[in-house]
């Protein structure tokens, strides 16, 4: 008992507590203690799993979480590879410049602009190359552009490895040549605050460029080419070497393909009607993005006479003897076939032998020519010219042409063959249907002797043999004679007649290189080897394409010129002075 004190009532006292030790009492235990002890124990090891796949399992990707969140990729696109000409002259350029995404479109920025985008606060531009084309709309067709990828190309097997924005050659030889012009990009990494604000520069990997090509381009002819063809509207010209290098290939209407590479705020200075995009997309009527040159499909006019003649000398069906009168017009029935000659100037041509028949462009002698041989053996040799297929050059687009014969105005139009549509098969109208490529490989043909060689671009590649003995040396002498009288005094190519160059390095050796009737030492006379072509299509008020193809010298022949005008009147007088044009700048050299 504890003594009771002042501060305390009689009736408080205390005693003796006894110790006691905890534990639990399994007597106790309830549904509530079991689920309280069953879920801190799963929370435990909840928490300890987690704490374990963070930092020990998945512990460097977090980290690699972590720097990115103070680390920026910028890519570094690669340049794409130069396109030279012949003789290493440069066809493109890259310029400075920088690129944004935006909407999923990829937006070309100029360097200048760049600069002030990023003065005022741009931050997701990439570093790039500015594709420049100099010469403008002169190489449009034959280099093409650059642009944007699209969703059907990331699906091509070309393109494995491209992502959405990647820049990818739309046409020409950027587009042909892609796995050669392009590089491999390069990066930047930089350290970035939490504002996205660029602190330091902390390493690149740099871009690869991609490869550069030369071409068998001749810049100044393509130039040349392009100013000749200055007042067409549309139309093509084909320049090659006897062996299918592309000296020059134009088609027209151009554009300027800087339009599409150079940036928002390039202004186009060019002699182009375009001054921007939307124009060259709009145009349904002119089509500029088609290449004419590779991509057209015409009739050939009297340009196709050259295969007829072949088609009647290499079988033996006729020979330099064989001659046809000119009567002016053949009558077949109700209808009747004229001689351009008689329905123009009422004249007529007396007794036509094949290479007089060639000199004269001579309806009438390829109308009976075309009933001898047959349509069967002008069709036959017309394919071995390659005009029922693709030829092969490096350019995307290439049409292969219409090579009719009875069997397929049957199955295509559901009519018999007549006795006209072989007349009109035999001056080169009618059903027939050829690109300018494929009139400038059988004029190759004709001035090889009966040899085509594959038409490329690409000037470190082989000659490729596609075709050979198709005419014998007396055929092939036959036809260039009368293609020779053809660009002479009496032929219809008048533009071309005593056609002569001030150039002394001309050697004369009085075949192919003559002396020029002229008072100056310097003139050298170059014998040509030509055929002209009026095809008529549409309607009476409806002009015909002017068709001019030839090659020269005549006998050892450097170069060979196809020439077409769509809609614009007679070959000779249309399209022969725009080749005359082209030969004085290839033979003044």
């Amino acid at each position: 008992m504890t003594k009771p004190g002042i501060a305390f009532g009689d009736y408080i006292s205390t005693e003796k507590i006894r110790k006691r030790s905890w534990h639990y009492d399994y007597r106790e235990k309830s549904p509530r203690n079991i689920f309280m002890l069953f879920l801190s124990t799963s929370l435990f090891f909840i928490l300890f799993a987690r704490l374990f796949f963070v930092q020990i399992i998945n512990g460097a990707y977090y980290k690699y979480l972590s720097d990115n969140n103070r680390i920026k990729k910028v890519v570094v696109h690669a340049p794409r590879g130069i396109i030279f000409d012949r003789n290493r002259v440069p066809l493109t350029f890259n310029l400075p410049g920088y690129r944004e995404l935006v909407n999923g479109k990829t937006i070309l920025i100029s360097q200048d602009q760049a600069l002030n985008m990023i003065a005022n606060g741009a931050k997701d531009l990439e570093v790039d190359s500015l594709r420049e084309y100099p010469y403008k709309d002169a190489f449009a067709h034959v280099l093409g552009y650059i642009g944007q990828i699209s969703p059907e190309e990331l699906k091509m097997p070309d393109y494995i490895g491209y992502k959405p924005g990647d820049l990818v050659g739309k046409m020409g030889l950027e587009q042909y040549y892609e796995q050669l012009l392009k590089g491999i990009d390069g990066d930047q990494l930089y350290e970035v605050d939490a504002t996205g604000q660029l602190v330091r520069k902390l390493g690149q990997d740099d871009p690869s460029p991609g490869q550069n090509i030369t071409t068998t381009l001749d810049e100044k002819l393509q130039v040349a080419v392009y100013d000749a063809m200055k007042n067409v509207k549309r139309g093509a010209v084909i320049v090659s070497n006897p062996t299918g290098g592309i000296l020059a290939i134009v088609s027209k209407p151009s554009f300027d393909p800087n339009l599409f590479t150079m940036g928002t705020d390039y202004q186009n200075s060019s002699a182009s009607s375009y001054t921007n995009v939307d124009q060259i997309v709009a145009d349904s009527r002119n089509q500029p993005f088609l290449n004419r040159a590779i991509s057209g499909v015409y009739p050939p006019g009297s340009t196709f006479k050259l295969i007829v003649a072949a088609a009647g000398l290499s079988d033996k069906i006729i020979d330099e003897n064989w001659t046809v009168e000119d009567t002016g017009v053949l009558q077949v029935g109700s209808f009747s076939f004229s001689n351009w000659y008689y329905t123009g100037y009422g004249g007529k041509d007396g007794q036509v032998n094949v290479v007089k028949g060639i000199k004269r462009s001579n309806d009438i002698f390829f109308y009976k020519l075309a009933e001898k041989v047959g349509v069967d053996k002008v069709s036959e040799m017309a394919k071995k010219f390659g005009l029922d297929k693709k030829l092969g050059i490096d350019l995307q687009g290439e049409e292969a042409g219409t090579v009719p014969t009875p069997e397929w105005k049957l199955k295509t139009i559901g009519e018999q063959w007549y006795l006209g549509d072989t007349y009109h098969y035999g001056i080169g109208q009618g059903f027939l249907l050829t690109t300018p490529l494929q009139v400038n490989e059988w004029t190759q043909g004709i001035a090889n002797g009966g040899k085509l060689y594959k038409p490329h671009l690409l000037k470190n590649s082989a000659t490729q043999v596609i075709a050979s003995n198709l005419l014998d040396p007396k055929s092939t002498d036959l036809i260039r004679e009368g293609m020779i009288e053809a660009c002479d005094p009496g032929g219809v190519a008048w533009p071309l007649f005593d056609f002569k160059v001030n150039n002394t390095k001309l050697k004369i050796d009085n075949k192919n290189i003559t002396e020029a009737a002229s008072s100056s030492a310097n003139m050298r006379h170059v014998v040509i080897a030509c055929k002209t072509g009026t095809a008529e299509v549409g309607g009476a008020t409806t002009l015909p394409h002017a068709w001019i193809t030839l090659f020269a010298p005549a006998y050892n022949p450097q170069i060979v010129v196809t020439v077409l005008v769509e809609n614009a009147g007679e070959g000779s007088n249309v399209a022969g002075p725009i080749a005359k044009q082209i030969l004085d700048e290839w033979f003044s050299r």
